[in-house]
């Protein structure tokens, strides 16, 4: 590709976000399965997971290595306000945050004492609390964690409490909800549904919610559409504009929902992060690959 043909302008502000001069680097491939990028800022490092080979590794400027040999099948990754790295880990079916001593402490695993499914995306509000997705892919077979039957009532978004980690589900009505992202003011919440993934009637849509301050989701609409493919892993910049992964790039939508443009990828996406020195480097897991790409823009939140 050159470097016009990694772009697709559907709207003039997409020109505002991207930098024409400057195309895709990829800075690791030969993986099954890519995902969970999070950037670290004080070690300027890019963690990362492959989930059929239970691998975490790491990118810097020097080069990729391994981070955890064995990561009980790691999803999303991201960090807490205190620095510490979070992880969704299919293989034990929990949320897993790493200390800063490198122990583990478990942040859920159950709801009413029943095993969750296989936690998938991970975030952290403002206040601490720690929001995650449940879809089932960790358990529908042995590629990604251990086949099993599903112990819940559902497929659910759940809240962690910062202090007690009490846990608490917040949404119900998603087959397989996915990535999840705060806006830049936390005043919404958006969710990708995947599960077309395995029904194609279901559709492949970024939803929306508001948020109050105490941690309550209302007003659920659909705020755009992903095709082709599925929307999986997004992130939102600080203008509020929502970064998603699709079959063919990453799909950036404005707040209202507006497709602006794509970043096309020669790999599916699954996933995305802001990183780099000063925040404006897109972090992209696609397939057996990642890449990196300036942008215009940076991350929101955490």
């Amino acid at each position: 590709m050159t470097v016009l043909q990694h772009y697709e302008i559907i709207r003039p502000e997409f020109r505002d976000l991207i930098h024409f001069n400057i195309g895709l680097t990829q800075i690791s491939s030969g993986h099954v399965w890519t995902e969970g990028p999070v950037w670290f800022p004080a070690h300027e490092m890019l963690l990362f997971s492959d989930i059929p080979r239970a691998h975490i590794y790491r990118w810097t400027s020097d080069g990729v290595g391994l981070f955890r040999a064995q990561s009980d099948y790691a999803n999303g990754n991201t960090r807490d306000r205190q620095g510490r790295l979070l992880t969704c880990q299919h293989g034990t079916r929990s949320v897993m945050r790493t200390e800063h001593d490198g122990s583990k402490t478990t942040i859920a695993a159950a709801y009413q004492n029943r095993r969750l499914n296989s936690p998938n995306d991970v975030v952290v509000r403002s206040d601490g609390s720690i929001w995650f997705s449940d879809p089932t892919y960790g358990i529908s077979s042995d590629l990604e964690g251990y086949r099993a039957r599903s112990e819940q009532d559902g497929n659910f978004v759940y809240r962690v409490d910062a202090e007690t980690l009490e846990i608490t589900p917040v949404l119900r009505d998603f087959v397989q909800p996915n990535g999840l992202a705060f806006s830049a003011d936390e005043s919404r919440l958006i969710v990708a549904e995947s599960g077309s993934s395995h029904d194609p009637s279901v559709p492949s849509v970024l939803r929306a919610f508001d948020v109050t301050p105490d941690g309550q989701l209302s007003d659920m609409r659909d705020l755009a559409e992903i095709e082709p493919g599925l929307p999986d892993g997004l992130r939102v910049d600080q203008y509020d504009n929502i970064w998603c992964s699709a079959a063919d790039g990453v799909h950036v939508f404005s707040p209202t929902g507006d497709l602006l443009g794509k970043v096309k990828v020669p790999e599916t996406v699954s996933n995305l992060t802001f990183g780099g020195v000063r925040g404006n480097v897109l972090f992209i897991t696609a397939t057996s690959s990642v890449y990196a790409l300036y942008v215009n823009a940076t991350g929101a939140g955490v």
